[in-house]
């Protein structure tokens, strides 16, 4: 008799952001935990098609041997043609998949996922447990208000299909309540963990990197998106003495970029809007002074931060950027446990 638990998690795009991350760190852990993937859980990934390439979600899944589904006509972009097919290919995937639990993992595919789970007649296909993660509200993005109050119509409209939202930053989980989000059950905050991680030393990291010992170097891990903020970042360091490096897509992609974090003298987070920032844990672990803007989960993870999109305070923090200790809330053992705490049901 098989008493695995089948889920199903579905993020819009395959390109390794956030939501991406969260995902592969999750898997692992539960792989890690029972040493082989199959003992207690079966896991599926359906991914659309921005980013999905030799470093997606998708493909670094299939290499360790994960199921994964190419969805491709589930785009970041509302449009209506493409939601319309992406929806329907979803609610295929329910009937032939019948996952225990459906875990949805950014604003896009919460909504269609949630839709197609509440559409589909329970004759074909059982409806799993749906579960909401979200990694920092789209209506908090730099948008026009009127693209904002349609994404906030979108995620009170689709809480009622959703048995639980998971924010990853207690902000966000209030913000929620007071702007009336209400799923079937409950909404509830899980900090992101990381584990122990590996760093290059200074030396081989700025080799990699091709930069010199003598360099004063900012460094940043950002996908170049306006949210992450690197225009402000560029302009303040027109005052600054030192060479910028800006790891992510659209600048120079490193798998693994954690891994370098050592050649940087001073990390930078300069965004303006974020969910809960996996590089703001990597920096302290490898021990770097740190300079972050207070978004999202930022003032929960250090004590210390600075106004977004603020030049100067920008370019003053640089020149005397501090250190943080690790918090031990912050550790994927306590990660997982909470994940697993939400999968536990008859």
């Amino acid at each position: 008799m098989n008493n695995k638990k089948k889920i199903l998690f579905l993020v819009t795009q395959s390109e390794f952001g956030g939501a991406q991350r969260f995902i592969y760190t999750l898997i692992s852990g539960l792989t890690q935990k029972y040493m082989r993937v199959d003992a207690e859980y079966e896991f599926v990934v359906g991914a659309g098609p921005d980013g999905d390439d030799e470093t997606g979600i998708l493909s670094v899944l299939e290499k360790q041997g994960i199921k994964t589904v190419h969805l491709k006509n589930l785009r970041r972009s509302i449009n209506p043609f493409f939601d319309i097919l992406g929806l329907f290919k979803i609610k295929n995937l329910l009937k032939k998949e019948k996952p225990d639990i459906l875990f949805l993992c950014s604003s896009k595919a919460g909504f269609l996922g949630s839709l197609a789970a509440a559409t589909n007649p329970k004759s074909q296909t059982p409806n799993p447990k749906t579960i909401y993660r979200i990694g920092g509200w789209t209506f908090n993005d730099p948008w026009p208000k009127w693209k904002k109050k349609l994404y906030l119509w979108i995620e009170k409209i689709s809480a009622r299909w959703k048995d639980i939202i998971v924010n990853n930053v207690e902000s966000d989980r209030k913000q929620a309540i007071k702007l009336g989000i209400k799923p079937r059950d409950k909404v509830i905050t899980i900090y992101n963990g990381i584990g122990d991680l590996k760093f290059l030393s200074r030396e081989e990291a700025r080799k990699f990197l091709k930069l010199r010992n003598s360099d004063f170097v900012i460094g940043t891990i950002a996908n170049d998106y306006p949210s992450k903020g690197l225009k402000y970042l560029k302009k303040a360091m027109e005052n600054i003495d030192g060479r910028l490096v800006i790891i992510g897509k659209g600048n120079r992609f490193i798998p693994e970029a954690y891994k370098y974090l050592k050649a940087f003298d001073v990390f930078v987070l300069a965004s303006v809007k974020e969910g809960f920032p996996w590089t703001i844990l990597e920096a302290i672990k490898a021990k770097i002074p740190i300079v972050a803007t207070c978004v999202g989960a930022v003032p929960e993870i250090i004590d210390e931060c600075i106004e977004p999109g603020n030049v100067e305070e920008l370019i003053k923090a640089i020149k005397s950027p501090k250190k943080f200790k690790f918090d031990k809330k912050f550790t994927l053992e306590i990660m997982v446990k909470k994940y697993e705490d939400l999968f536990s049901f008859n």
